[in-house]
This record gives structure tokens, C-alpha cells and sequence, in this order.
């Protein structure tokens, strides 16, 4: 065996980027420190820690399944602030914003944004519509322009664009950065370059000095030219922005946008299946365990919800699911909005699979296992009482709804 200490790089980078579900997990345990009076102290539950009768203390925290991260959420820190009052010129960010929300993909975008920034230049992401997030500030974005008007809403690729136009006439940004993803992204980055007559740089991954990499020849090469003005980047292209916080100042455009008639029509979003979504796209997930003991409500309860159904490996290895269905490392790695967690206990396979999902809400009868400690919302209880009151609910706010709209 070689005495060469390895790195693990991706335990290092999840430790420095404070928005993964897992960075506090990673973090060093304080095993002992001086308290008020001189004295040292001893953590003893810290993992490895020897009491004094000689044995070994068992973790039993949840430390190492992501539990920790839940006990030190509650602990904010307060980064330090980034300003920059005048800018001396602008890097322009159009992210995704998914249900209204900034993506993964949104985030590694803004943090390429902060690099090319530096300290002189800021970020301006640019937002259509009505938004959700509250977390601009943490994200690396020092000025916001919200683009509102009913003329934005669903598909409306021709009058986002003239809404870019606008933009880059008023501000003139050294770089625009939007996601090369499925979500909108990058239709509307090459709609706009085209719109420009620009060549833009699309799914690129890295980028270096004046000098941009990015995936070519199905994903299989690296195709490097020089940095243009209008790039495509693709997902994990930077680390997050972790640690700065920033103003994110209002600005607006000066001149009111021209509408113009759109040669496209959204004729509405089209009801979908939940059942047909592929679990890796899925952004509402209920997922079905062990203690799942009525499979025949949790799927009525699905379906009223309509959430994609997920299911544990034991819920999947008994028969109740198909294999498809499996959530995990051993399944497939989800990245849910909303992921709903029905009797599973949180096994540490499980826990890395919904480790990007945004919120976590566990029903469980035990409330000392791993999914517990993991989850935003929990609920102490047996199952099928819980689900059978959830549709119930469920079922009184639509018809609520009805009455008032009639």
C-alpha cells in the first residue's frame, strides 16, 4: 500500500460551498475546546472519542448520514458583504429560474459570473416575470432587473429577446452568461445571439484567461476558442458563490419596451402524466418505503397530489415499485423541488440520492431515524392516518377553490 495521503476533491469543494444540502456534514467535529473557566472540554459524542473506562464511543448522532447538517442549519452565518457602488462594467447572468426559484445550474452559473466579475465589475442577473427566490444575495448577484409584464409569461421567446436587446443597449455588459440547459436557457441564448448576430460559445465547462472549453462531439471532446461575448454555459461550469454576500440592488430599465406581435402563440402548459416524468426530471416526488403499509392509499395519495411516485430499495426489492422507481445511490439521483419521504428510515444510500432536492418532508413513525434529521417538514405518525387526512385535505382545498371561482 502507498503512504500517499489522497485527496478527495469533491469533499473538498462540497465542504467550501456552504449551499450544498451536505456542507455541514463534511466539516471537521470539535472534539474538545477551553470553556469560561480554563478548563478544557471534551466532546463525547464526538465520533472515536474514548470515554474513561477505555471503550470507544458509538456515533450515534447522525453525523455521518447527514444528520449534522440539520442541527447546525439553524446556525446562520453572517458572510461578509460585497459591495460594489460603481461598477466598472457589468457581467449579465439570464438564469433559468425554474418554478421561480434559482436551479443548481442557475447557481454554478452565477458563480462563473462572480469569477469574471472580479472586484471591479458586478453581476446583473435578469429575471422575467414574478419570482420566489429570497436568496440573491448568497448567490453572488450584486444588481437584479425584473422584466414584468403579462407579455413574458409561458412561451414567449420573441419578447424576452427584445427585452435582452433592451437591456444590452443600456447597460452594454462586458459578458452575458445563460444556462445551455433544457429549461429555456439555451433556446432563448442562441435566439438571442442570433438576434445580435453574435457567435455564441455554447456548453461551455471552463474557462480560462480570454480562452472558453466547452463539450463538442457528443460531450465525447473539448473544443477551446477564444472567450466571446455571449456565452452558454453548462452545469457544474463553477463552484457556487459560498463566501461573499452581495447587495443585490434594483436597477430598471430606462426606456419602456416596445411590444411588438408575437409570431409564436402559448397556447398553455398541457397536463403530463406524473407517472411518465422520468425521476431524474421530476420536481415533486412521493416516495414510498418500508413503513408504507397501505400501497393502495399511498398510490391514491399520489395521484391526488400529483407527484411523481419514487419508491425506497426495500419498498422496490419486496415488489411494491418497479426498479425504475428507486431513489438512491443505488437507484437514480433526484433533484425534486418537493420530495415527500413516506416510512423510509433515511439509509445513507437513500440520503445521497435526494441530497440536491430542495425541501424534504419525512412521514415516519420513528422520530430518531436519519430521514428525520434530514428532512425540512416532518410528521410523527402512522402512515395511512396521515395520508388518508392529506387527501382529505387536499380534496377540501380544491373544492374551496371551485366555489370561490364560481
Amino acid at each position: 500500500m502507498s503512504d500517499i495521503i489522497r485527496r478527495d476533491p469533491r469533499a473538498e469543494w462540497i465542504a467550501r460551498n456552504r449551499l450544498h444540502p451536505l456542507h455541514a456534514a463534511m466539516q471537521p467535529l470539535q472534539h474538545s475546546w477551553m470553556g469560561p473557566n480554563g478548563i478544557i472540554r471534551k466532546n463525547v459524542h464526538g465520533v472515536g472519542f474514548i470515554g474513561p473506562n477505555g471503550i470507544k464511543r458509538i456515533d450515534r448522532s447522525g453525523a455521518q448520514q447527514g444528520g449534522a447538517a440539520k442541527r447546525t442549519a439553524a446556525v446562520e452565518v453572517q458572510l461578509p458583504l460585497h459591495q460594489v457602488p460603481a461598477p466598472a462594467f457589468y457581467i449579465n447572468v439570464v438564469p433559468d429560474m425554474v418554478g421561480g426559484r434559482l436551479s443548481n445550474h442557475d447557481r454554478d452559473l452565477l458563480g462563473l459570473a462572480r469569477q469574471l466579475a472580479g472586484s471591479d465589475g458586478a453581476v446583473l442577473a435578469v429575471v422575467f416575470g414574478e419570482h420566489k427566490e429570497t436568496a440573491f444575495a448568497t448567490a453572488g448577484v450584486d444588481r437584479l432587473l425584473v422584466l414584468e409584464g403579462h407579455e413574458f409569461d409561458g412561451y414567449s421567446p420573441e419578447q424576452r429577446v427584445q427585452g435582452l436587446r433592451a437591456v444590452d443597449n443600456q447597460f452594454s455588459p462586458r459578458h452575458w452568461l445563460l444556462p445551455d440547459s433544457r429549461s429555456g436557457g439555451g433556446e432563448l441564448g442562441r435566439r438571442f445571439a442570433a438576434s445580435l448576430k453574435e457567435r455564441p460559445a455554447t456548453r461551455v465547462w471552463q474557462i480560462q484567461g480570454n480562452e472558453c472549453i466547452g463539450r463538442a462531439g457528443a460531450g465525447q471532446e473539448d473544443l477551446a476558442r477564444p472567450l466571446p461575448r455571449l456565452v452558454l454555459a453548462a452545469v457544474e461550469c463553477a463552484e457556487p458563490v459560498s463566501e461573499t454576500r452581495h447587495e443585490v440592488l434594483p436597477v430598471q430599465l430606462s426606456t419602456a419596451l416596445a411590444r411588438s406581435l408575437p409570431r409564436i402563440e402559448d397556447l398553455g402548459a398541457v397536463a403530463v402524466d406524473p407517472a411518465a416524468i422520468p425521476m431524474a426530471e421530476a420536481e415533486f416526488i412521493f416516495s414510498g418505503g418500508n413503513g408504507v403499509t397501505d400501497w393502495a392509499l399511498f398510490h391514491q395519495t399520489a395521484a391526488a397530489l400529483g407527484a411523481t411516485e419514487g419508491a425506497s430499495r426495500v419498498a422496490v426489492d419486496d415488489g411494491f415499485m418497479a426498479r425504475d422507481r428507486q431513489v438512491g445511490a443505488s437507484g437514480t439521483w433526484v433533484t425534486a423541488r418537493v420530495y415527500v419521504a413516506v416510512g423510509i428510515s433515511g439509509a445513507i444510500q437513500h440520503l445521497q440520492g435526494i441530497g440536491a432536492c430542495d425541501k424534504v418532508v419525512a412521514i415516519n413513525l420513528d422520530p430518531g431515524c436519519d430521514m428525520i434529521k434530514r428532512a425540512d417538514l416532518s410528521v410523527i405518525g402512522e402512515s395511512a392516518a396521515i395520508l388518508q387526512a392529506l387527501i382529505t385535505a387536499v380534496e377540501t382545498y380544491r373544492n374551496g377553490a371551485k366555489r370561490d371561482a364560481a
